[in-house]
């Protein structure tokens, strides 16, 4: 009988557990095959890729391939990553903020694996991030960042944002080449950045601090994790969940669908990086935030709901389902890599 019901499970779009892998991917596979086919994101070589979309899709489709027991990437993540091959000689203007956004990311998702040595592509995604990293003024070891007054990821805090990226885009490098000479100043740049720019960050953005010193520890030294994870606990909603206003503060537009309470994005992402941080799926504040995820899944759609913090999008219309997007990548991320620890 049982394995009758896991052949079931790998067979059929339905939910045989708590949440669907299944369902979840073919949300996100969908959504990717609306953003290759939307006009405004479209660029040299493939779509440009997003924090909210293309960035979360890269993170978590691997994930999902690996738990449905998938041999090969989709064309979905083979044609956002050789967008980004395809655009990896472009540098004019240094300054100007696509660029500066589109460069953390190439170093990101180009990049080695956990020290694993630098391919050719990684080393030219790298040489582009040392050549316009901003070398002057209050923003000096960060990168031009896109701030278009959109919450969460570009506004003007989002410079803090992508810098966190960065720092996890070097983590992944191998000492020696983080310790070359050369690399480590721009290196000591960035976390001088990172330290003294955080004391005036969202919680957003200082939990991605938290995420990218799981792989460059210097850019938040062991002692003073703690008070942060403590801080995000203490914010922890009664339901296990986290409100999406717990993450700010965030400025407040008018036009934004009204959020109360627990929220998919905040829960998935706060649940995804304190995992990273150390935090034991058997935590018993854990548990309940890994209740409220799996029960928050669409049952039909394979998605986690989440509306946008700045505007009403028109129904129909893509960037209506940013954060949801976001939320889905981040919500499949943490509940798989719990089910992984067990």
């Amino acid at each position: 009988m049982r394995l009758a019901f896991l052949i079931a499970c790998a067979a059929l779009p339905v939910f045989c557990g708590d949440w669907s892998p299944r369902l979840a991917a073919g949300y996100l596979d969908s959504r990717q095959k609306e953003w290759f086919g939307w006009k405004a994101a479209a660029g040299q070589g493939g779509p440009c890729i997003s924090c909210h979309t293309g960035v979360s899709y890269l993170l978590s489709r691997p994930a999902l391939r690996r738990a449905l027991g998938e041999h090969e990437a989709t064309s979905y993540e083979t044609g956002l990553l050789d967008g980004l091959r395809a655009r990896l000689q472009k540098r004019e203007p240094s300054s100007a903020a696509s660029l500066g956004t589109e460069t953390v990311l190439a170093a990101l998702l180009l990049g080695p694996e956990n020290g694993s040595p630098m391919t050719t592509e990684a080393q030219q995604a790298f040489d582009r991030l040392w050549a316009i990293q901003i070398t002057e003024g209050k923003s000096k070891g960060a990168w031009p960042w896109f701030n278009l007054d959109l919450e969460p990821w570009e506004e003007p805090e989002s410079k803090y944002f992508g810098a966190t990226y960065a720092a996890m885009a070097v983590g992944r490098t191998p000492a020696e080449y983080r310790n070359r000479p050369d690399v480590r100043d721009h290196v000591n740049s960035l976390i001088e950045y990172l330290k003294e720019e955080q004391p005036s960050q969202p919680l957003h953005n200082r939990l991605m601090l938290l995420w990218a010193s799981t792989r460059l520890p210097e850019a938040l030294p062991k002692p003073m994790r703690k008070p942060l994870i403590e801080e995000v606990w203490k914010k922890q909603e009664a339901d296990g969940g986290w409100a999406i206003q717990s993450l700010g503060p965030f400025k407040e537009h008018a036009a934004a669908p009204r959020s109360e309470g627990s929220n998919s994005y905040a829960t998935a992402m706060v649940a995804f990086i304190l995992q990273r941080a150390g935090t034991t799926p058997s935590d018993p504040r854990f548990v309940r935030a890994l209740a409220w995820l799996k029960t928050h899944q669409n049952r039909e759609g394979g998605y986690w709901a989440a509306d946008s913090l700045n505007k009403q999008y028109e129904p129909d219309s893509i960037p209506k389902d940013f954060m949801r997007d976001a939320a889905t990548g981040f919500a499949t991320l943490a509940l798989l890599e719990a089910e992984a620890k067990h």
